[in-house]
């Protein structure tokens, strides 16, 4: 039964529209519905008739079309379709419309070899595996690259109308880095696919120049009435001629990068070229050197990332160093793990010594990137605080996210899973008042009468001793900035002044070796005492202080914060 265009309109939309449950659909929806996809697709005003409909809904019922849509009627009132996961896209070929596709892959095959035909290979020879598997009812044997989960793709169809009709869009987005998403007006250009993702090319209104939206971030399209503005300098055909990917940028300039790609990957990169401009440089019996012509941006980076130990950039020298940190920053991810034997090791280790020193909670980047934010947030507290910084973390969020990172979270939790934080100072130079010189066990914590707001008395050891401290190292401890000295096993008891002195004339003292990121887990009556040479060079730290207790009626903590 021939089947005219603005039939099949129809037909797709009531299907659509009865695929969405969370609606009920009447007579007059579906009309309403039809007429506006009339319009859209085929710029049909006059609307259709209740009867049209009513015969639409008679057809995809029946086997005319083979669709034998199991459409029902509810309360009288209300279509849908009885089974909830029935849809006439779903339905098999019929042998009729095998036989025209048949024929339709004959016809293009006669193309093939064609320049101006090489799209079509890849379509081709998906339509010929198709029709074999339904024909023969056995299984495809070819298998093409998909990602049925990947976002966005309704939205191809509707982005693409636009560019055609050349149409500015509404579109809701939020990007990977941005917390909330915006909507903005769109001018769309282009439809591009790279590496199985779709991008959406164009111009945002009152932006200048062409940018690109990935459609799995796209989180809604609508009309807009704005009027179209045409693209000046886009051409499709040459505006990703100089790069990799999807990103360019205009002011960017074209750079010859040279790589040496080893025996192993050789033969894979000749075969297939990361880009048009590669160009065999030099070859010998370890590998080859190529040169290409484009852009530094992100796709580039991921090409020479992707091939892991088999690529070396020789040039440009920014490339190189950009890699060579990627390539580090990836090796601090394998470093920078604690396992679960560790974490015993590390609980071990304080209960019987008081002390214990992990090297690899933090990565580099991250102890960077705490370094920077302390430097932009506190940088002016330090100048009128000497150097101390106290209840650091009560409003400085973005430090709280940096240094609770999953390893040291881990580790607190393994201590005592019902710990929360007490106390938060920074040190910007190893402490050089008399107090932190001599041998001392931790005094007095940070807890204030809830009456006087005011400092209270040294609470019982008990307590005292359940109070564990993380010191996180910002910069290596040597002779020329402080030394930190402690006395293993010296946790077990609150001392008395001329017993402390006693311990430390007839004991060896220990000297962690602390370097950038090492981090200091100790008991609070642990003794410790700082050797400060005359002249303090910067010793950056962050001292923190653990507990599960709760205090006596009457007290409370000067900060807490809950993890």
């Amino acid at each position: 039964m021939p089947v005219n265009r603005n039939a099949l309109v129809r037909y797709k939309t009531i299907d659509k529209c009865l695929q969405n449950r969370y609606r009920k659909w009447t007579l007059n929806d579906l009309i309403e519905a039809c007429s506006d996809a009339l319009y859209e697709y085929e710029g049909i005003d006059k609307g259709v008739s209740k009867r049209t409909i009513q015969a639409d809904i008679q057809v995809m019922r029946s086997d005319k079309l083979g669709y034998e849509a199991p459409i029902v009627v509810v309360d009288k009132r209300y279509y849908t379709y009885e089974d909830p996961n029935y849809s006439i896209t779903n339905i098999p070929l019929t042998d009729q419309d095998l036989n025209k596709l048949t024929d339709a892959v004959a016809f293009m095959k006669q193309f093939k070899g064609f320049s101006h035909f090489k799209e079509l290979d890849g379509m081709v020879q998906k339509l010929e595996d198709h029709i074999y598997s339904q024909k023969t009812q056995t299984k495809p044997v070819i298998d093409f690259e998909k990602n049925d989960n990947l976002k966005g793709l309704e939205y191809l169809d509707v982005l693409y109308q636009a560019i055609i009709k050349k149409e500015v869009l509404k579109i809701t987005y939020q990007s990977f880095k941005a917390r909330t998403a915006n909507s903005f007006a769109f001018h769309p250009y282009l439809l591009k696919e790279f590496r199985n993702r779709w991008f959406l090319i164009g111009i945002k209104e009152g932006a200048a120049g062409i940018m690109n939206l990935a459609l799995d971030r796209i989180e809604g399209v609508e009309a807009s009435e704005l009027w179209f503005q045409e693209a000046e300098d886009f051409e499709a055909e040459t505006y990703f001629k100089d790069a990799i990917g999807v990103s360019v940028s205009p002011k960017a300039k074209v750079e010859t990068v040279r790589l040496y790609v080893n025996y192993q990957h050789a033969p894979y990169v000749l075969t297939k070229p990361l880009h048009h401009s590669q160009e065999l440089i030099e070859k010998d019996h370890y590998g080859i050197t190529i040169a290409l012509q484009v852009q530094h941006n992100f796709e580039l980076e991921k090409a020479i990332l992707g091939f892991g130990e088999g690529i070396k950039v020789l040039a440009p020298d920014r490339l190189r160093r950009k890699i060579k940190e990627r390539i580090n920053a990836n090796i601090d991810l394998y470093n920078t793990e604690i396992t679960e034997r560790g974490l015993r090791a590390a609980g071990q280790k304080l209960k019987h010594k008081g002390l214990t020193v992990l090297n690899h909670l933090y990565s580099r980047r991250e102890i960077r990137l705490l370094g920077n934010t302390l430097h932009k947030k506190i940088g002016e507290r330090l100048k009128n605080e000497d150097g101390v910084v106290r209840q650091l973390l009560v409003d400085q969020p973005a430090l709280v996210q940096i240094l609770l990172n999953r390893n040291l979270t881990r580790l607190i939790q393994h201590i005592d899973p019902n710990a929360f934080l007490v106390k938060a100072v920074f040190f910007n130079n190893a402490p050089t008042e008399t107090h932190y010189q001599n041998w001392h066990q931790i005094e007095r914590l940070a807890v204030l009468s809830k009456d006087s707001n005011t400092s209270a008395e040294t609470l019982p050891d008990e307590m005292v001793r359940n109070v564990f401290c993380i010191r996180i190292h910002l910069d290596d401890t040597q002779e020329g900035n402080g030394q930190q000295l402690v006395l293993p096993g010296s946790h077990k008891k609150r001392f008395t002044r001329e017993e402390i002195d006693l311990l430390s004339n007839n004991s060896n003292s220990y000297v962690p070796d602390l370097y950038s990121g090492s981090v200091l887990l100790m008991n609070a009556l642990l003794l410790t005492n700082f050797s400060v040479p005359p002249t303090v060079k910067r010793r950056r730290m962050i001292h923190l202080e653990f507990t599960s207790s709760e205090l006596p009626d009457g007290l409370e903590w000067a900060e807490i914060l809950k993890l």
